[in-house]
C-alpha cells in the first residue's frame, strides 16, 4: 500500500515553489528529475474542466519529481498547487523503504531553507 508524507506548504504559485525546492535540493547535492507536469499534460486536452474550480481555466498544478542521491533508489516528491499555495509530499511505497537516508536528506535540505513548518511529527526513526 502506498502512502504519502506531507513535507511542507509554501504560499507560492506552483512553478515558483517547485523551482525553489529543486534549487534547494540540488544545492544539497541531490539530483532532481521532473517526471510529470499536469499543466503540460493538459495542453492537448483543452476541453477538460477542473474538478476543483469547475472551469477550463484553473491554476491547479501537480508536478512529480524524482529525487536521487548517489546510493539509493529515487524517492518521489509530489507538488500539488492551487490558489497560490503549493503542498509537497513524499510518495512512499513498501518497496522503497530503504530510502530512509535519502528521505532524511530531503527533509534536512528543505528545513534548512526555512520554507515553512516542516513535518509535524517527523522523526528520523520513520
Amino acid at each position: 500500500m502506498n502512502q504519502s508524507t506531507h513535507l511542507l506548504t509554501l504560499k507560492l504559485e506552483s512553478e515558483i515553489a517547485v523551482s525553489k525546492v529543486i534549487q534547494r535540493l540540488v544545492e544539497d547535492g541531490l539530483e532532481v528529475v521532473c517526471s510529470f507536469d499536469l499543466q503540460a499534460a493538459r495542453v492537448a486536452h483543452n476541453m477538460c474542466t477542473c474538478p476543483n474550480h469547475g472551469t477550463e481555466q484553473c491554476d491547479c498544478q501537480m508536478i512529480v519529481l524524482l529525487v536521487y542521491d548517489s546510493q539509493s533508489s529515487p524517492l518521489t516528491l509530489v507538488a500539488h498547487g492551487n490558489n497560490g499555495q503549493t503542498h509537497f509530499a513524499l510518495a512512499e511505497s513498501p518497496q522503497f523503504r530503504s530510502g530512509r537516508l535519502l528521505k532524511s536528506m530531503i527533509v534536512q535540505a528543505l528545513a534548512a531553507e526555512g520554507f515553512a513548518s516542516i513535518l509535524q511529527g517527523w522523526s528520523n526513526a520513520c
